[in-house]
């Protein structure tokens, strides 16, 4: 191995986070109700193996060769039973980089052209819609509660190759936990952490 192969290598070479399993792309959709600006979410339908019932944004697996835009749309697409042409992304919020292996990009953009009530989602996927005002998340915080997060070793880990061996002082980390209640509706987890970074964002914090 010389020096030019390795800048040759590194030149081209576009950076990725490490240890991701799948990448996911969500969209955070504003729809006009009335003349007030709302944000609308699902419920996901009972029936799902993963995460049954609870609240969630139009979104899913990013497809291979699939941009994560071009994913947030055709997921939203689909579950919302919506034309791509209802769609209209305004911008990219931040992205989750999960402990659990996998990254998690979100757009927000508005939904036009289609009213709420004409919306029928897909109930393979979606129970049913509900929408919130922005103004609710601009004047109400949501309930935060750090969960610790530390090291599970398995019972053949090789302590005898690490410094200290089973006393090895393992870094712990928090992670935060929001809650928004709002109605009958408990929206919590990573859609309220997503909510979150946008009304920070939108506060400029």
């Amino acid at each position: 191995m010389n020096l030019d192969k390795i800048r040759s290598k590194l030149q081209s070479r576009k950076s990725c986070p490490l240890d991701i399993s799948n990448n996911f792309s969500v969209f955070l959709p504003l729809i006009y109700v009335g003349k007030e600006l709302h944000i609308l979410f699902e419920v996901r339908a009972k029936h799902l193996k993963t995460q049954p019932g609870e609240i969630s944004f139009p979104g899913g697996l990013v497809e291979k060769g699939e941009s994560f835009k071009k994913a947030c749309i055709r997921e939203t697409q689909e579950e919302l039973n919506i034309s791509k042409e209802d769609i209209k992304i305004i911008g990219e919020l931040d992205y989750i980089n999960s402990p659990y292996n996998f990254m998690l990009y979100v757009y927000c953009g508005i939904l036009e052209g289609i009213n709420r009530e004409e919306i029928k989602p897909n109930h393979d996927e979606v129970d049913h819609i509900f929408t919130v005002p922005i103004n609710f998340f601009l004047v109400n915080n949501p309930i935060v509660h750090n969960v610790g997060i530390k090291i599970i070793t398995p019972d053949d880990f090789p302590y005898h190759l690490i410094q200290n061996g089973e006393k090895y002082n393992w870094r712990k980390g928090n992670y935060p936990v929001y809650f928004y209640v709002y109605n009958d509706y408990i929206i919590w987890g990573i859609t309220a952490r997503i909510i979150k970074n946008f009304i920070d964002i939108l506060n400029n914090l």
